[in-house]
């Protein structure tokens, strides 16, 4: 009777997060990027706004006011100063003199700055088979990202695989193991302690062996010993370069942008570790600070390719370089 009871509630719960993921769906890539920026927009273009009302003329207290607005936006100093140093350059060069002409030039100048890093803003996982590393520090998202990911992989047709190498963390192999089983794809896991590299070899040995399309791993992200925590990484890439050299691969870094500019810091630390080459910025919709994510692709000179604006399963978006800058300053 219990058994029967404890399913059925499990049938309506999935029911209405099918439910839930189809509304999500309808509201189109854009509209859920807009809402999951709201937060940003208002602590971005809501103060612009407000700044250009009280001048006609453009002025050096203009500039002055709009600095102010993009350093408490987490932008960063170093690239507040870039920014409004070429909308100084380009209002000169156009021969502006409204202060309403400023929005437009500084809309376009937030678009430069993410388009100028090496690199694509794709993810690397073409052609199959495909490897990807994801690191990060604990509590930035890693699971949920992997499983997003292995969700929209599976739904795109391709043999997705698994690799739990966070073997540190308390309940991670059970949280990768609850979304593989909603995404239907396997598993690869060691008991908690086990050498991550270990339980990434034999991720790599088993995607080969079933001709998987896109093998994710999991990696610790303990920074409380920098020193091991590199170690540690480089261990991991070795094996993946001895193991699987004919694999496309993508190294991608979690952060959370609710972290403002230490996820800046956290990111430098990964950089140094291993040879990211995209990074996916979570939690977007929980800040007012959003524009970490012109210092931390600045800084680092590493594209975003991912970004989180929500909880739903449709809320993990490829990067697009227009819409982001488009969904904080709309028309």
């Amino acid at each position: 009777m219990f058994d029967n009871l404890f399913n059925k509630n499990k049938e309506e719960s999935e029911k209405v997060e099918e439910k839930e993921d189809l509304q999500q769906e309808k509201k189109g890539f854009f509209g859920r990027l807009k809402e999951g920026l709201e937060k940003t927009r208002k602590g971005i273009t809501d103060k612009v706004d407000d700044i250009i009302k009280h001048y006609h003329k453009i002025d050096e207290e203009l500039f002055e006011e709009l600095e102010e607005v993009l350093i408490m936006a987490d932008i960063g100093f170093e690239t507040t100063e870039t920014i409004i140093e070429n909308v100084k350059d380009k209002v000169k060069e156009r021969k502006l003199t409204e202060a309403t002409d400023v929005k437009d030039v500084l809309k376009e100048e937030l678009k430069e700055r993410l388009e100028d890093v090496e690199g694509d803003s794709k993810l690397n996982i073409e052609p199959s088979p495909s490897i990807i590393l994801v690191v990060g520090v604990n509590g930035v998202g890693k699971t949920t990202t992997i499983g997003k990911l292995a969700y929209k992989f599976k739904n795109n047709g391709k043999k997705v695989l698994i690799a739990a190498g966070d073997t540190f963390r308390a309940a991670a192999i059970e949280q990768l193991n609850e979304w593989t089983n909603r995404s239907n794809v396997d598993l690869i896991s060691h008991k908690e302690g086990s050498d991550p590299a270990a339980v990434i070899f034999d991720g790599v040995q088993a995607a080969k062996a079933r001709k998987t399309d896109i093998l994710i791993c999991d990696t610790a992200g303990r920074l409380h010993n920098k020193k091991n925590l590199m170690n540690e990484l480089n261990k991991i890439v070795r094996i993946v370069n001895r193991e699987y050299p004919d694999a496309t691969k993508e190294i991608l870094l979690v952060v959370d942008a609710t972290t403002g500019q230490n996820a800046v810091m956290q990111a430098k630390v990964f950089k140094e570790a291993c040879n990211v080459t995209g990074i996916a910025l979570t939690k977007l919709d929980g800040t007012a600070k959003g524009g970490v994510i012109f210092a931390v692709q600045s800084e680092l000179n590493v594209p975003i390719k991912l970004v989180g604006v929500g909880e739903g399963i449709n809320d993990l978006q490829e990067f697009d370089r227009d819409n982001f800058v488009n969904a904080i300053f709309p028309d």
